[in-house]
């Protein structure tokens, strides 16, 4: 599937999006050619190259020799119906047109097909829109995607006289999509570029994975201060990534350095309260040498949202990044033994047994022996006389039977993916040994 990414750092119009795309390889007079089917006369498409920023790109100049017509959208959509052009052809440009229509729609309070272009009904802004088209299909581009949308700000002189800068239908016609702001006083983005992005863009943000086959740049027609007038074409086939047999996991990190070990240790405790699969704690050294900390959690994707919030209450911290990941957790369960007739839980995992620490702890200080005997008693224990009968998951309790349970959250993991043992049910403060 060949995808086209507009990278929009300066904005986009529809001569600059024709631009790009002609400057990425698109043959001019087969845009012609297919420009020349609409059913009305009186224009030129002529290109040039040029430099913006020191950046070569390619500015189209659309030449008309009208002046005062005034279309609705019901009469542009008839001139591309007549024309009779490719399916995809058609199909995009009747797409970007009733985009236009019912964003002005909404604005002027009026039924989208009765709607009065203005500059977009101009011939030159019909021919930037259906070459933008053409241009596409010349090129075989299957997919539409775009970076966010860089505006200006301040007023801008239109038909209607002087109104603000990002005009109205413009965004209207972002709404939805990212958009960044820019500090000039430029008309960056045009209603016509930003009705191509509604209508086509079915994707919005960094570059897609693909390999890159050609890349052009459409220019406008001022030099801007501090950034070249550009719009950015890459063109390519989209890459698919390898399907990933781990499970899908999002890391959250935090660094704070103004909480105490106490708040810290609480904050852990809070987010494996929340549902996070891990949490944990990492010494750093922050600017100025402060010492600090890192908080990480480790979470299932559905429940991001509801570790962020913890996270952030719990520290204190000003935001909160994260990143994706997969991980591979091994199966494990929960079985009881018996160590001087007081039932321990040990975690089984493969080629692993582990006694459950705080278990170990209780027997220690009810029989007064060292908790390391009662942690290698334990699992001797297991080794010796494997139980095999299964029980609820309760706590450990003196003189309960000793059996073999199941952990229902065998796919606890640490960070790297390595298994790790979690607790039976929700972990809290009380559980044996959250996973490290």
């Amino acid at each position: 599937m060949t995808t086209a990414w507009f990278h929009c750092f300066s904005g986009i119009a529809g001569d600059m999006a024709l631009g790009a795309l002609l400057d990425a390889g698109a043959d001019v007079d087969e845009v012609r050619g297919l420009l020349d089917a609409l059913p009305v006369g009186g224009w030129t498409l002529d290109v040039e190259p040029v430099l913006r920023g020191g950046i070569a790109g390619t500015k189209v100049h659309v030449r008309t020799r009208e002046t005062t017509v005034v279309r609705t959208a019901a009469h542009i959509q008839g001139l591309v119906a007549e024309a009779r052009l490719p399916d995809r052809v058609a199909g995009r440009a009747h797409a970007v047109f009733e985009a236009l229509a019912t964003a002005e729609g909404r604005l002027h309070r009026r039924p989208p097909d009765q709607v009065h272009f203005h500059e977009v009904g101009g011939l030159d802004a019909i021919v930037d829109v259906v070459g933008t088209c053409a241009a596409l299909e010349v090129l075989g581009v299957d997919r539409v995607a775009t970076s966010p949308i860089a505006v200006g700000l301040g007023v801008v002189r239109a038909a209607h006289g002087i109104i603000p800068n990002p005009a109205p239908a413009v965004v209207e016609l972002l709404a939805g999509i990212p958009t960044r702001g820019v500090d000039l006083a430029v008309e960056l983005t045009t209603p016509t570029g930003a009705a191509l992005v509604a209508a086509l863009a079915d994707r919005h943000g960094p570059l897609p994975s693909m390999t890159v086959a050609a890349t052009g740049f459409g220019a406008g027609s001022r030099e801007l201060d501090h950034r070249p007038n550009l719009t950015q074409v890459v063109l390519g086939d989209e890459v698919t990534a390898a399907p990933i047999d781990g499970q899908p996991v999002v890391l959250l990190e935090a660094n704070v350095d103004d909480a105490t070990g106490e708040v810290l240790a609480h904050a852990v405790a809070r987010l494996l309260d929340a549902g996070a699969h891990d949490a944990w704690l990492t010494p750093i050294v922050m600017k100025k040498g402060r010492p600090a900390h890192t908080v990480h959690a480790l979470c299932d994707p559905a429940l991001v949202a509801q570790v962020r919030g913890v996270l952030a209450a719990e520290t204190g911290t000003l935001g909160v990044r994260g990143a994706g990941l997969e991980r591979w957790p091994s199966a494990r369960r929960i079985e009881r033994v018996d160590v001087d007739g007081r039932s321990v839980r040990v975690k089984v995992g493969p080629g692993r047994v582990k006694a459950e620490f705080d278990d170990a702890a209780r027997v220690a200080d009810r029989t007064g022996r060292p908790v390391r005997e009662v942690l290698a008693e334990a699992e001797g224990a297991w080794h010796e006389e494997p139980p095999a009968v299964a029980l609820d998951e309760g706590p450990a309790e003196a003189g309960a039977t000793v059996t073999a349970i199941h952990d229902h959250h065998h796919d606890r993991a640490d960070h790297h993916g390595h298994p790790s043992v979690g607790p039976v049910g929700p972990a809290t403060n009380d559980d044996p040994d959250p996973p490290a």
